[in-house]
């Protein structure tokens, strides 16, 4: 489902991306999954967990933050959240 894409997770080190993150590594093979939370400390929890996986990437962020969020989604295919994946454009 996921193969070859780039997906952002907001909100990613909540329980949702918690759930989500390690089942689509293991899962599909995503060209790369950006982590967007506004928690520094979270992030970096979560980085240490999936150290060396080169296919996730993390963000600091506040969706409320347009032009941050903006950057976040530069090359995202697929998005997604807690309220589902969808497909932009």
């Amino acid at each position: 489902m996921f193969d070859n894409a780039s997906i952002l997770v907001t909100g990613g080190t909540g329980s949702f991306g918690n759930a989500f993150v390690p089942m689509t590594l293991a899962k599909d093979s995503p060209k790369k999954i950006i982590v967007t939370s506004r928690d520094e400390m979270t992030q970096w929890e979560m980085a240490e967990r999936f150290q060396g996986e080169s296919r996730l990437r993390f963000f600091v962020g506040d969706v409320r933050d347009r032009d941050r969020l903006y950057r976040a989604f530069d090359g995202v295919v697929t998005p997604s959240s807690p309220r589902g994946p969808s497909r932009l454009g």
